[in-house]
């Protein structure tokens, strides 16, 4: 079994976006500490390139998630966006209101 996750990018933009994502997941998993009794966590992925590049995909029409990685509040405006993810201090609050 692999001790590690290999994750394939292409260019800057790609790369930036990865690290942004795996350095958010630790600080969003400690956040979850703070939900709310009876809340919800989905983790989702937003699929291949060409489907999130799509600015008709569901992700971008529905929900409005313009970046990658994003914790939303279903159902409200509030959500964090990227580096927003990496201030422990952002999340707790997005987690522990009602």
């Amino acid at each position: 079994m692999a001790r590690y996750e290999e994750v394939s990018v292409s260019g800057f933009e790609e790369f930036h976006r990865a690290v942004e994502q795996h350095n958010a997941e630790p600080v969003v998993r400690e956040g979850l500490k703070h939900i709310s009794e009876g809340c919800v966590f989905i983790y989702c992925q937003v699929g291949e390139k060409p489907y999130w590049k799509d600015p008709n995909n569901d992700f971008r029409k529905n929900l409005k998630v313009t970046a990658v990685p994003t914790l939303l509040k279903y159902g409200t405006p509030q959500k964090l966006v990227e580096s927003e993810c990496l201030q422990a201090n952002l999340v707790e609050m997005l987690f522990s209101e009602d």
